[in-house]
């Protein structure tokens, strides 16, 4: 593979840097990243050599990188923690429920008490008609 030139701006500084070809997108990216914090130093500072400002540049771009990293490992150690959880849960006994079972003699008697209910309703509307 050859190298290929590629043209970057970094906080209003052109730039030639070399890279393989295929990778450029790549290039062009991190330079975006890295000239979003250029610019915020150009805001705030004004003029500033070039070394130093690809310096606190580059600063700047790595303390966010050491942020998300550290997020990230919170991150994976809660997955961890929560498949450690899902595991447990699949390989624990699963809970014994107990449902109430009415008794065969007792729905008969409560079917048996119904009907006599409604047979003493039928007898008093009888007799409230009559």
């Amino acid at each position: 593979m050859s190298n290929i030139e590629v043209e970057i701006n970094i906080g209003g500084r052109l730039f030639e840097v070399a890279c393989q070809e295929g990778e450029q997108q790549f290039l062009l990216s991190a330079a975006s990243l890295l000239d979003a914090e250029a610019q915020v130093l150009v805001s705030q500072i004004g003029r500033m050599p070039e070394t130093r400002l690809l310096l606190m540049s580059g600063l700047m771009l790595a303390d966010k990188t050491a942020g998300l990293e550290e997020r990230l490992r919170e991150s994976e150690n809660q997955i961890h923690a929560l498949q450690a959880e899902i595991e447990a849960l699949r390989n624990r006994e699963p809970e014994r429920v107990e449902v109430p079972v009415i008794p065969n003699d007792l729905t008969d008697a409560l079917a048996e008490m119904a009907a006599r209910a409604e047979s003493l309703a039928d007898s008093v509307e009888e007799k409230a008609a009559t």
